[in-house]
């Protein structure tokens, strides 16, 4: 299939758009039918440009069969710019797997290989990809942290901004994931107050003006949120995300695209705990789960509207 079919669109016009109106849109991960609903619905209502995102192992539990019968069963127009998006796909062969499914845009994370190979592997994809008319997304230097059981490190390397102009022109990506000193999961600063290193975004702009710039593990952790979960039986001590500040101060930096995985499954969970803990007679799916999607749509269109600042951009 073709992500035409589905309504879908490339991230082109969108990055293009973001960049000259210095907003980023909001990449969005999801791995159920709640989460799908809650991103879509705040898409929808806000009237911003989304990016639903799909992890290698979200794509697994989901099956391709259920996640793409749920993306047709949602009735996507283009005019609602609307794009599919492979997270961090480590192989050519799951690159291209997603885009034979109909994504509609891909992100080949070869970042743990020396920079030679990640070139070769990133230009491998990109060739297979642009003749689908699919978007790609490489990334350059690494982020610590732990997102899911295949994207994970303990290390930490900045992008260095020398290297980028090789990358870019020698594997012809369309977007460049960087490393500034965001991090994935729900620990991703040490205080609240850690600075982001806006010199190296600086200096990567310098060399690559107009370009389209990502941020991975973006999220804000909202601590309102940490603390529902800790009041409800958890146990999330020292959890710390990016500020909005800083993330909307990235926007204006050629960032067009920042994602979103822990803060939706912060709110999941904390809808699910406390909705538990406050009526322990509740046994129906239905129930806490539709509050689950509440929580969910509530902060992704707090993201869309005051972070990525792309709401009424359609």
């Amino acid at each position: 299939m073709q992500y035409k079919d589905f309504g879908l669109v490339n991230t082109y016009e969108m990055f293009a758009n973001a960049l000259q109106g210095h907003y980023a849109i909001g990449a969005f991960n999801f791995y159920n039918m709640e989460t799908f609903a809650a991103i879509l619905g705040a898409a929808r209502h806000t009237s911003s440009p989304v990016i639903l995102a799909v992890s290698e192992s979200a794509l697994k539990y989901m099956s391709d069969d259920i996640l793409m019968s749920m993306v047709r069963g949602a009735k996507i127009n283009p005019r609602e710019q609307i794009a599919l998006h492979l997270d961090h796909g480590h192989t050519y062969e799951a690159c291209i797997h997603a885009i034979d499914l109909g994504f509609s845009s891909v992100m080949i994370d070869a970042s743990n290989l020396p920079f030679k190979e990640n070139i070769e592997l990133s230009a491998r994809v990109a060739e297979y990809a642009h003749a689908h008319n699919v978007s790609v997304e490489a990334e350059l230097g690494s982020l610590r942290g732990r997102e899911d059981e295949n994207t994970y490190s303990d290390d930490e390397l900045y992008t260095n901004p020398d290297d980028v102009v090789e990358f870019v022109s020698r594997t012809n990506v369309d977007s460049l994931a960087v490393a500034i000193g965001t991090s994935h999961g729900a620990y991703k600063m040490k205080t609240e107050n850690q600075e982001l290193r806006f010199d190296i975004l600086t200096e990567i702009i310098r060399h690559l003006p107009e370009f389209p710039l990502v941020l991975h593990g973006a999220s804000c952790i909202p601590q309102h949120l940490v603390q529902i979960i800790n009041e409800n039986g958890g146990n999330i001590q020292n959890a710390h995300g990016i500020s909005p500040k800083q993330l909307r101060h990235a926007t204006t930096m050629n960032v067009c695209k920042i994602n979103v995985d822990s803060d939706s499954r912060l709110a999941f969970t904390a809808a699910i705990r406390q909705a538990l803990t406050e009526h322990p007679d509740m046994f129906n799916p239905r129930e806490y789960l539709g509050l689950a999607i509440k929580m969910v749509y509530e902060n992704t269109k707090y993201s869309i509207e005051n972070i990525m600042l792309s709401a009424n951009r359609l």
